[in-house]
């Protein structure tokens, strides 16, 4: 480099050296943004549920009795025969041919008033055809918003009014149990057939350790929450998510919760945490929360979407999907993505 001086040689060389560095993280980022994409579907519906048997075979369920269906993580998603024209809440498959859907009818449908709003439909092949459930002591105004599962066909379905359901052969008949509480109940969490936990409006959290035959109310340093959603790793760990980007962490089983800072304001509707570490929430306008120190941390993601995603849905820590507002699916595949690629920051 005949006649530049030294010192200009050296500031040129810091340059190049600032370029790569730029190059290198911009790159870095441009791959980090691919983590969760859009998927496409044929559908417009406000999707409420999303449910996968692996990382393959999975469910899309929303408004207008809408069912969705893939074989190949999304990639491509067909719609089925709707096995209703009311809105579907949820969906829940224990293998590939029994599974069960949570459905409420709209308010101005309804013949009588002794006709019920909310009622569960099952299927025991794969979907082809669906019959109503046997549901003992439903209220006929009363909405149900939630299925969960365990093994051995146990199950739970709730809504409001603290109408709490329980099933032993797989949704085939419902009985109800006590109503624990006078608030809806939109969340909950089991981990085995006695020890579980329900979230709700007025900053509800139940815990019964006998399978819903008793219940325990938390100890909250808030009455103002709405608890939209709750995850449990283990007996004595889990977190619960709500209204104004609300995180709250128990480490005694549910008794007493702390809140946890979530760097958002906007509502949160769903949670679900792999292992103790390891956690992801999503909400309002697009959100998506992850945490990889048990949400000392929160970061938010890029979704790809700022319509409201209302549940997420993880087939294992690399394979995951989150449904919402106007037909919206996006997925997360970690594995295509370096392990020493960041997450983007907002």
């Amino acid at each position: 480099m005949r006649g530049i001086s030294p010192g200009a040689r050296q500031n040129g060389f810091a340059l190049i050296a600032v370029c790569c560095l730029l190059f290198a993280v911009c790159s870095s980022s441009a791959l980090a943004s691919g983590v969760w994409q859009r998927q496409r579907t044929s559908s417009m519906a406000w999707l409420h549920s999303v449910f996968f048997l692996d990382q393959n075979r999975g469910w899309a369920v929303g408004s207008r009795g809408t069912l969705l269906a893939t074989t190949d993580s999304g990639i491509h998603w067909t719609t089925l025969v709707h096995p209703t024209e009311d809105t579907i809440r949820d969906i829940y498959f224990a293998d590939d041919q029994n599974g069960i859907i949570v459905c409420e009818r709209n308010i101005y449908d309804l013949k009588s008033n002794a006709e019920a709003r909310a009622y569960l439909m099952k299927t025991t092949d794969g979907g082809e055809h669906w019959k109503r459930a046997s549901m003992r002591g439903v209220d006929p105004d009363a909405r149900i918003m939630r299925a969960i599962f365990t093994g051995a066909g146990r199950g739970w379905a709730f809504g409001e009014a603290g109408a709490v359901f329980t099933t032993h052969d797989l949704g085939a008949t419902w009985t109800r149990l006590q109503a624990p509480t006078k608030y809806l109940l939109l969340g909950g969490d089991f981990i085995n057939e006695d020890n579980g936990w329900l979230v709700g409006a007025g900053a509800t959290i139940l815990q019964t350790s006998d399978g819903g035959e008793s219940w325990q109310h938390a100890r909250l340093p808030t009455t103002s929450v709405r608890f939209n959603s709750t995850s449990f790793v283990e007996k004595r760990l889990g977190w619960a998510v709500g209204s104004g980007g609300a995180i709250y962490r128990t480490l005694n089983g549910g008794r007493s919760w702390l809140p946890q800072n979530s760097g958002v304001e906007t509502d949160l509707f769903d949670v679900k945490f792999l292992e103790a570490a390891e956690g992801w929430a999503v909400g309002a306008e697009g959100v998506v929360l992850h945490t990889m120190d048990g949400g000392a941390h929160w970061t938010r993601e890029r979704s790809l979407t700022e319509h409201n995603l209302e549940r997420v849905f993880f087939a294992d820590s690399d394979h995951g999907w989150a449904v919402g507002f106007g037909g919206t699916i996006i997925a997360l595949n970690s594995s295509k993505v370096p392990a020493n690629a960041p997450r983007l920051k907002y």
